[in-house]
């Protein structure tokens, strides 16, 4: 008799505590990049959702969806996200991950991590009241294209040819790629723009630097491009050529510099958000953050192998120098 009231008492838990488990709240998570490369910035966000009070598995569920830089199927799963019925939809790894999202719903609380100016992409009204659904992190990463080519020529004075690499897939690239033009023609550059959308197009552009002869490479804003770092920052070297890269996740891998905002404290910021609206905040009442700070590394390891001495100058103004 004990054994089956013993064993009456699991059958009572059990649907009991799945019905525990599928009352806890559901964020729907989407990004433009890959699981396998994006475990520091993952990490943040989830040290951000921490800092509120919010931990996975124990007091909340998150639904991952990710597009591994094919942007094109983003709509999709964004309308799987959103179909979930999430109470709130973090959208990450690029504008076209945002822009999906808020196609996608007009109801779900949505926080966006991008690297563009929102307003201009239209995804809130402005950046200290946002309006309706959308707010999150911008990162400003496309609007300092002008200081990485000042600090690239500050390093390299003596190059005139710069390649830059985009991603032609990316929505935003065209636009970046005039202004990066722009940006480096008034500093003298003779530019040639090499296009990269899947990893085999590496061996074609690198054979296009050495028969273009090109002196000095910019890796535009894009995500993929992101995930393809250890194969460019590669390029670069095999081709003895100095670099300039959008975040520090290059330069760690051994790049030459980069210029730009913290990523990973935009992730945190933006999973901090997600546990503020988790716990009642409305979207609209929440200011776009922007950087708070943006940082100079330098990698002297990559510029003595490159024979490039450093001036003194621009070490003082570094952030952080790798030696």
């Amino acid at each position: 008799m004990r054994r089956r009231e013993v064993l009456a008492g699991f059958a009572t838990a059990w649907p009991l505590a799945t019905r525990a488990q599928q009352t806890l709240p559901m964020v729907g998570f989407l990004s433009g990049r890959s699981a396998a490369e994006t475990a520091s910035v993952l990490a943040a966000f989830h040290r951000g959702l921490a800092e509120i009070g919010f931990a996975e598995a124990k007091n909340l569920t998150i639904k991952y969806r990710w597009a591994e830089g094919r942007y094109e199927r983003l709509p999709a799963l964004a309308a799987e996200l959103v179909d979930s019925n999430p109470v709130v939809l973090a959208a990450t790894g690029g504008s076209s991950a945002a822009l999906a999202a808020k196609a996608a719903t007009s109801t779900i609380p949505i926080v966006f991590t991008v690297g563009g100016d929102p307003v201009k992409l239209g995804l809130v009204e402005s950046l200290s009241r946002p309006g309706r659904n959308v707010t999150g992190v911008t990162l400003f990463i496309t609007e300092v294209g002008a200081k990485r080519l000042e600090l690239l020529r500050e390093l390299a004075p003596k190059t005139s040819v710069l390649g830059v690499i985009v991603n032609p897939s990316y929505p935003p690239a065209v636009d970046e790629a005039r202004d990066v033009q722009g940006y480096a023609h008034a500093l003298g550059f003779q530019v040639h723009l090499l296009n990269i959308a899947r990893e085999a197009d590496i061996e074609q552009a690198s054979a296009t630097i050495a028969a273009l002869q090109i002196t000095a490479l910019l890796v535009a804003n894009d995500l993929f491009l992101i995930g393809l770092r250890d194969r460019l920052v590669r390029v670069a070297a095999e081709q003895s050529i100095p670099a300039v890269y959008i975040t520090r996740e290059f330069v760690e891998a051994g790049g030459l510099m980069s210029y730009g905002a913290d990523v990973r404290d935009g992730y945190r910021r933006t999973g901090a958000y997600v546990g503020e609206i988790l716990k009642g905040a409305k979207p609209a009442d929440l200011p776009v953050l922007q950087p708070t700070k943006l940082e100079l590394l330098l990698n002297l390891r990559t510029a003595r192998m490159l024979g490039i001495t450093v001036p003194l100058t621009l070490q003082a103004q570094a952030d952080e120098v790798i030696e």
